[in-house]
């Protein structure tokens, strides 16, 4: 039998806030633009994160259905978000970017997580 976390919102939440996210950095905003200019991550290498954010959409939403891929991809997302956190500090680039997107996004990640482990 399977069963979907719960509450099953925590992990769509987060699969929403990466599509969105995905999106957005398709052509990013100057905010997008600074931050990863912020943190010196090469522009040829964008598109990755535009994959990777696709990527964990994906498994999220699998993941409502088959909890262990969802804690899998939550597992990843949260080491995504640690390691853009570990960027951020490294390269001293502390302002909003870091506290309400960077941070944010993996609070929301450990929120998301919260359902699997119950």
């Amino acid at each position: 039998m399977i069963h979907a976390p719960e509450p099953w919102w925590l992990p769509a939440l987060l699969a929403l806030s990466l599509f969105a996210d995905a999106l957005m950095s398709v052509r990013p905003p100057k905010f997008i633009q600074q931050c990863l200019d912020g943190v010196g991550f090469p522009r040829d290498w964008w598109w990755t994160l535009i994959a990777i954010k696709l990527a964990a959409t994906a498994g999220l939403l699998v993941g409502l259905k088959y909890p262990g891929i969802g804690l899998a991809t939550v597992v990843g997302v949260i080491a995504y978000f640690t390691c853009a956190a570990y960027s951020h500090y490294r390269a001293r680039f502390l302002g909003y970017e870091f506290w309400i997107n960077c941070l944010g996004m993996l609070t929301l990640s450990v929120a998301a997580a919260v359902p699997y482990l119950a």
